[in-house]
């Protein structure tokens, strides 16, 4: 079934041969590193200067000057074949995602694509969002699929494993003979075939969310071509991106805005990330055209009109802002992402990392008053609000960015996978006394399963930047880094967040005058750092870097100890309404599994969060203000990261632990403070 002879196509401009991946790789020095475009990508990808056009026929020449208003990032990840993960916590979800992938079928997931390009299919189609109501009209299918693609060609990166290049590979020759059968370009799986698409040029009825669902595909494309050395999935994307043009090239500037009303993915991201591989100025044209005034213009004068507006319709939108900025240098993408992630992380963020309710934005003022839903938090916006963090970080390379990203990714993104199933959340609920739900394999097919495959495929895309001659150590993550072009080896070994240390051992072919820049959390007080047994700094300055420059030479070892202490967060504008955190952690109150029989959190509908295992459940108040509760909050004998309240529970004290680890039982994330005296009051009216 699987055939490796997908990735061998070449495509041809005359007598110039697009560049591949390894080759761009080598055509580029340190100073034309790549931005980091959604999941770690090869450096040069950002940088336009070197790349051959793909189809010199359709070619449209770049303007004179044009390249030269880029913007070169200050800092870049390492591509995922750079990284390795060592054994923690993110190896093994890494490890149940990849069995996942490897259990999936790609017939079944290509099933309605070769019914629409006239192709016997070869297995039955899924069922879910890729074929049952009520998600028929809504238009997504096929878009796991997209994040298949992707997935499978990021863990191959990540990991090395044939198997999912191979299926990456079969997927994009079946994209190929579809794209050839249709004649025009396109494949899609929707099941009434192209029809949405004429629907918006004849500015008749746009039904459902077809070019959300399209952006699945592209980045889907584009990965395999980046994390695979796919050019097969070069030349689809190409002509898949054309017949995009073709498409909208009717539509005015105001009937595009209006067909932008709808949800449409990373539209905008995506085709920019195709002008940066084929130099052809009409790809960047219509990435600009695919970014929405209404929310562009406001964010880029600091204004915030997000009230009410569904998240994760707007956070792709704002990620390929982002993306045109680092191509073109225009000052209102630039304005308008940096404003957008300042709003959403200091005003619209819960203690997790993840933000909205129902998945819509809500003025911040009544943060209290969704604290009861059961759809808070929606998956897929932390996903991508960490695609927005990292390419933040590569042009401004801030502590900020890594704390959030490191609260996030512990959160909600490691807390989002049933260690069971291997499994995800839709929602991750703040409801008192609710519990997490997760996807089935092969009948639910949310957007949520479809990027919780990517995210544990990926977690080594942001251990590490670095830059011309600096290495940025973000997160406590045991794993390998070999930085090939300095001939450098970095092991990091640790138990954290169980244990507050990490360890850095180095392996050079040479010495090497080097900077590394260590996190130092803005949660810890005061970070020290010993350099081969030796105190090298002790840095008391939260929120920063501590560098240490030197030569440095094989066996070299570097300790970093970051004292954790519990603390609270309130809920913002709610004083008296509190989570608890040690370290980054957010802990949770484990409140038993009254009503949960095994497997009844596995569900098939997304919808009925909320609706299902809502046994009541008490919810304990904490007697005393935040500094009085953090005191009497002692570690538990039970296990690392177990906490217990001493007599400051009413009616009961509650044991505490990591909410990433919380599956299968009922928990609280918010805690009600009251005074002692209001405990005796109301004692005496019961």
């Amino acid at each position: 079934m699987m055939h490796e002879d997908g990735s061998q196509t070449s495509l041809t401009t005359g007598d110039e041969k697009c560049l591949t991946r390894r080759q761009m790789l080598k055509s580029f020095g340190a100073g034309a590193v790549a931005a980091t475009i959604g999941a770690s990508v090869p450096r040069a990808f950002a940088s336009v200067g070197s790349l051959s056009t793909a189809h010199d026929d359709h070619a449209s020449p770049i303007p004179e000057g044009w390249a030269n208003q880029s913007v070169t990032p200050r800092a870049a990840a390492f591509n995922l074949t750079d990284v390795r993960l060592l054994e923690g916590p993110f190896r093994q979800a890494q490890e149940r995602d990849g069995r996942y992938l490897l259990q999936l079928e790609p017939d079944r997931l290509l099933h309605n694509f070769r019914v629409n390009a006239g192709l016997t299919p070869k297995a039955p189609v899924y069922g879910g969002w890729e074929s049952v109501q009520p998600w028929v009209d809504i238009r997504c299918h096929g878009h796991t699929l997209g994040h298949f693609l992707s997935a499978c060609s990021l863990m191959f990166a990540a990991t090395g494993d044939q198997r999912f290049k191979q299926r990456s590979d079969y997927i994009v020759m079946e994209l190929r003979d579809c794209q050839d059968a249709m004649k025009t370009g396109i494949v899609c799986a929707f099941p009434d075939g192209e029809a949405p698409f004429h629907d918006i040029v004849d500015a008749t009825r746009f039904v459902g969310v077809p070019w959300y669902t399209m952006h699945k595909i592209f980045a889907g494309l584009r990965d395999a071509y980046l994390h695979t050395n796919n050019r097969m999935a070069l030349d689809v994307l190409v002509k898949l991106s054309d017949w995009a043009i073709a498409t909208t090239q009717k539509l005015s500037d105001a009937q595009f805005q209006r067909m932008l009303d709808t949800e449409h993915g990373g539209m905008n991201e995506v085709l920019a990330d195709v002008y940066a591989l084929t130099r052809e100025s009409r790809f960047l044209a219509l990435a600009e055209h695919f970014c929405h005034r209404a929310l562009l213009d406001p964010l880029a004068q600091k204004r915030d009109t997000l009230d009410g507006l569904h998240s994760n319709t707007q956070i792709p939108k704002v990620i390929g802002f982002n993306r045109l900025y680092e191509l073109t240098g225009q000052e209102d993408y630039r304005a308008a992402s940096r404003f957008f992630w300042r709003t959403i992380v200091d005003n619209r963020t819960f203690a997790t990392g993840g933000n909205a309710d129902r998945e819509h934005f809500f003025p911040p003022a009544d943060f209290l008053q969704h604290l009861g839903s059961a759809k808070t938090m929606e998956t897929c916006c932390t996903y991508n609000m960490l695609k927005l963090t990292r390419m933040l970080f590569a042009l401004d390379p801030s502590a900020t960015y890594a704390d959030y990203y490191e609260r996030a990714l512990y959160n909600s993104i490691l807390a989002s996978q049933d260690p069971d199933s291997g499994m995800m959340t839709y929602f991750q609920p703040t409801r008192p006394g609710y519990l997490k739900l997760y996807c089935t394999p092969t009948d639910s097919f949310w957007c949520c399963t479809g990027s919780g495959m990517e995210n544990h495929a990926k977690y080594g895309d942001s251990i590490y930047f670095h830059a011309a001659n600096a290495l940025y150590v973000n997160l406590f993550i045991p794993s390998t880094l070999a930085w090939r072009e300095k001939g450098l080896t970095i092991t990091q070994t640790t138990r954290f967040p169980e244990q507050d240390r990490t360890r850095l051992q180095l392996t050079t072919q040479k010495p090497v005058n080097l900077t590394v820049n260590v996190r130092h959390p803005s949660w810890c007080q005061a970070v020290t750092i010993t350099v081969n047994g030796r105190r090298w700094a002790k840095s008391r300055q939260p929120g920063k870097y501590v560098a240490v420059n030197r030569v440095w030479h094989t066996g070299d070892i570097v300790e970093v100890h970051l004292p954790m202490t519990l603390r609270t967060e309130p809920l913002p504008g709610n004083a008296n309404v509190v989570a608890i955190l040690y370290g980054p952690i957010v802990l949770a109150g484990r409140l038993g599994r009254k009503g949960i029989t095994p497997g009844a959190d596995i569900i098939v509908n997304e919808r009925t969060y909320g609706d299902v295992l809502n046994d009541e459940v008490d919810v304990p108040v904490l007697i005393g203000d935040s500094h009085e509760i953090v005191r009497k909050i002692k570690p538990s004998p039970e296990s690392a990261l177990m906490f217990d309240t001493t007599g400051i529970g009413h009616p009961r004290d509650v044991s505490l632990m990591p909410y990433y680890r919380v599956v299968h039982e009922r928990y609280n994330l918010y805690w009600k403070l009251i005074k002692p005296g209001d405990v005796d009051r109301k004692l005496s009216r019961s």
